[in-house]
């Protein structure tokens, strides 16, 4: 029978898009933001206030991203619980590794390897989150989030290239307004947050859409 003769399945399923998009909005928004400002204060010249700042922000980023995929899947809940507190603390550390082993082994092998040792950890991170998060019809699905965790690890590493290999900025004419002159200026690390953006929004309404679909 089409679904065209039955509203509630149609309904349904346009109920699930919304909030599947909204939530890869809000989470892929999360995760840009913590990621993007840990970056911009640890890539450059990282000192030890510069490192706690930029592992705070990024904490506080991944302990919200947790939270919507908790309310997303299941209900609010409360943020600071263990489990929460858990999926944030993996996370925050494939980013570290993620930085470190690219700096370690430096060059184009060593974004490819970070590439993928954060391919894997985000892999293990979203499964854990939709076993502890997810309502019984989600943890019981066979869905290994591999796709998603590749898109991600592969923005992050369009976010690394383009501040390690690529330099060049972009400055436009001075353009003169009524009391001062304004120049935009953009350089090519800017272009790669926001290549990690788009990426980072794919891989999570992939990963909302089907597991949204087992609701």
């Amino acid at each position: 029978m089409s679904v065209i003769r039955q509203p509630g399945v149609l309904g349904r399923t346009t109920r699930q898009r919304v909030v599947g998009l909204t939530a890869a909005l809000s989470a892929a928004a999360l995760e840009t933001l913590a990621v993007a400002i840990w970056f911009g204060l640890v890539v450059g010249s990282r000192t030890t206030s510069t490192a706690l700042a930029g592992l705070g922000i990024l904490f506080c980023g991944a302990l919200l991203r947790a939270g919507v995929f908790g309310a997303t899947v299941n209900e609010l809940g409360e943020l600071l619980e263990p489990r929460r507190l858990g999926a944030a603390t993996i996370l925050t550390g494939g980013w570290i590794v993620w930085l470190l082993l690219a700096e370690q082994i430096g060059g184009q092998e060593g974004v490819v390897l970070a590439t993928l040792a954060l391919a894997i950890v985000l892999t293990a991170q979203f499964e854990y989150e939709r076993r502890v998060f997810g309502h019984r019809s989600i943890r019981d699905t066979s869905f290994t989030p591999i796709v998603p965790a590749v898109l991600l690890a592969v923005g992050a590493s369009a976010l690394l290239g383009s501040a390690w290999f690529i330099d060049w900025t972009l400055t436009s004419p001075p353009i003169a307004l009524e009391i001062t002159t304004v120049v935009i200026r953009i350089e090519a690390v800017q272009l790669g947050g926001v290549v990690f953006g788009l990426f980072a929004f794919i891989a999570h309404q992939r990963r909302f859409q089907r597991l949204l679909s087992h609701c």
